[in-house]
């Protein structure tokens, strides 16, 4: 895909793991001007070295955020991390969305999450849904990036698999597809530099759906320790979480993903990221492995209570 050059593309959150790599990858391609948009600009300093103009965009002002989006023609709003305080982070997305409008962006992007709908059981699904709703309300053009479960959420579930040789949840039956943060990354880069980007919800998978069952499986084959999943009802889970110090009202928002996995809506694949890329998408598995995850992780994890 040839990249636009004639456009000026903003990025928020530019200071973070996906919008920094996003950033890199616009500068890579020669997308037009690009612009590093973050509350903390000093730590972007990297990527104006690399090219990209640098500007302070705090989604909670509301002033600066109109002149940070001056001029812009293209914006990708990440969405925040502001999540202990409910309401805060769709209070962040529609003052962006807000301001966006009132600077005349020409298109508006947004990492939003599978299936974000009114009657998704996934507690986080509220912000996101709330914020589609007000991209499609601001009379902008727009495309939100459903990006699936990231695949790096499995190196954190790891550790603790392979010290007690099982896999705890919810899910039932039902499966992800995990979606490694690099090919998120390298779809959005796709979407914001392309000649004409997609319009409206563009879910974001892995390729393949991986269920509790055959994620213990996978792993097991990776590091050579057998490892079970254990299946348990919500109300169990939340109550073993909660008796391990976590808090009920985290643990069931934790426990609202199984109950999304098991009710489906995390249980498809799609196209997209070859479709907007040129290139597939990777595989849990080779991500795993790649990640360090193997044979070599289960002494590691014996030595010292965390993997390779």
């Amino acid at each position: 895909m040839k990249p636009i050059s004639d456009k000026t593309i903003l990025v928020t959150g530019a200071s973070g793991k996906l919008a920094r790599r996003v950033v890199e990858l616009l500068l890579d391609a020669g997308a037009g001007q690009v612009i590093a948009g973050t509350r903390t600009p000093e730590k972007a300093a990297g990527l104006r070295e690399r090219g990209a103009q640098v500007r302070r965009v705090d989604f909670e002002d509301s002033v600066g955020l109109k002149a940070a989006f001056a001029g812009v023609d293209r914006i990708l709003i990440v969405s925040t991390d502001a999540v202990a305080e409910p309401g805060r982070r769709l209070r962040q997305h529609q003052a962006a969305i807000e301001a966006a409008t009132k600077a005349q962006a020409g298109h508006l992007f947004y990492t939003s999450f599978t299936r974000s709908e009114a009657d998704s059981p996934i507690a986080l699904c509220v912000d996101h849904h709330g914020t589609e709703q007000s991209l499609r309300a601001s009379g902008l053009a727009y495309t939100a990036l459903r990006n699936s479960l990231y695949a790096e959420s499995l190196l954190r579930r790891v550790p603790a698999m392979l010290t007690g040789g099982e896999l705890v949840g919810a899910v039932g039956g039902g499966g992800v597809a995990y979606v490694a943060r690099e090919d998120c990354a390298r779809a959005a880069a796709a979407a914001l530099a392309s000649e004409t980007p997609p319009i409206g919800e563009i879910e974001i998978t892995g390729p393949e759906v991986i269920s509790g069952e055959q994620l213990t499986r996978m792993v097991s084959e990776i590091t050579g320790k057998t490892i079970r999943f254990v299946g348990l009802d919500p109300d169990a889970l939340i109550n073993d979480l909660v008796a391990g110090g976590m808090s009920k009202a985290r643990a069931a928002s934790r426990v609202s993903f199984d109950i999304g996995v098991a009710s489906g809506y995390l249980g498809f694949t799609t196209d997209a990221i070859a479709e907007l890329t040129g290139r597939p998408p990777t595989h849990a598995r080779d991500f795993l492995i790649s990640a360090g995850v193997h044979s070599a992780a289960v002494h590691n994890v014996e030595k010292t209570g965390t993997a390779a």
